[in-house]
């Protein structure tokens, strides 16, 4: 079945429900079997390039939660912020910049030139309609992780740290991006359930699901190799992360093997690993997850729309 990059309002897709491992966090509840859910409706409008604003800045992208901008800083720019957050600006004044699922209406660029100017533009950002699902029972209280767990997963999360914090100089961020496999869409970026007026976990990635385990996948842009778990993580199994430049960086989860390793340079479309069921996983999927600085981002937003 191919996937599709938006599902139109009103189209009933089967969502499988996804396990705390795809957001990092320890299961607050059961798992609720399947049902049929209609998913969320992200936006519509076609990526545009918009023209040079009177401030010099300009912007192209998906301008909603979860999406992008890529873009044109002013001449004679020495620093780029959004809302505060350093942006880098590469030689020839591009950049990237990104919206958290639960980012605000608004979002501004300051740009501070050479001459001690600060040039500024505002953005608007545009909601979505993220699948929440109410559930009526009562979250189960989390169950007292061991001391083995804790130990463990201190060092898997540091790990994880270290790995979103390298600057690896790759400009893969620049490229159209490719779908890493073709599968059943399982999960969406977003979706997340209300437990008796108590909010889980919102899912962190995007889910593929292909039916067996073992199935390649391949990088979705360029990048380099900053994380390769060649031992499963205790919720993510065995985890592969890319470093595709300008602080985003792509999370595969639940493989059954890494084909790559740390420091390796890797091109769109390459084979980097097979899908699985490792770590906290219900069934064989690839969780594949994109983070810009601190923001969660839509795999979805980078995507052409399937054949």
């Amino acid at each position: 079945m191919n996937l599709v990059r938006r599902l139109r309002p009103g189209m009933a897709a089967t969502i499988c429900i996804v396990s705390a491992a795809c957001s990092g966090a320890v299961p607050a509840a059961p798992p609720v079997a399947q049902r049929e859910v209609k998913a969320p409706s992200p936006p519509t409008a076609p990526v545009i390039a918009r023209p040079a604003s009177p401030a010099g800045f300009r912007l192209d992208g998906e301008f909603t939660q979860g999406g992008w901008a890529k873009g044109t800083a002013p001449v004679g720019t020495v620093s780029l912020s959004l809302d505060g957050t350093p942006v880098a600006v590469a030689p020839d004044l591009t950049f990237l910049a990104a919206f958290d699922r639960d980012a605000s209406s608004s979002a501004r660029l300051v740009a501070r030139l050479a001459d001690g100017r600060e040039l500024s533009r505002d953005i608007a950002v545009s909601p979505r309609a993220w699948r929440i699902e109410h559930v009526p029972v009562a979250p189960r209280p989390p169950a007292i992780p061991s001391a083995e767990f804790q130990r463990r997963r201190a060092d898997e999360l540091a790990r994880i740290a270290t790995a979103r914090a390298l600057d690896t100089g790759s400009t893969g961020w620049r490229q159209a991006f490719a779908w890493p496999a073709r599968g059943r869409l399982s999960g969406l970026f977003g979706s997340q359930r209300i437990y008796k007026g108590t909010p889980g976990s919102y899912h962190s990635g995007m889910d593929i699901a292909t039916g067996t385990s073992g199935t390649p996948f391949t990088a979705p842009a360029d990048g380099v190799v900053v994380l390769a778990a060649q031992s499963p993580f205790t919720l993510e199994g065995h985890l592969l992360m890319i470093d595709h430049g300008m602080g985003l960086n792509s999370a595969f989860l639940h493989c059954s093997q890494v084909l790559v390793k740390e420091g390796d340079t890797v091109r769109q479309g390459q084979v980097i690993g097979r899908i699985g069921m490792s770590g906290r996983a219900s069934g064989p999927h690839l969780h594949w997850s994109l983070k810009w600085r601190d923001a969660r981002l839509d795999p979805l937003l980078w995507l052409p729309p399937a054949r």
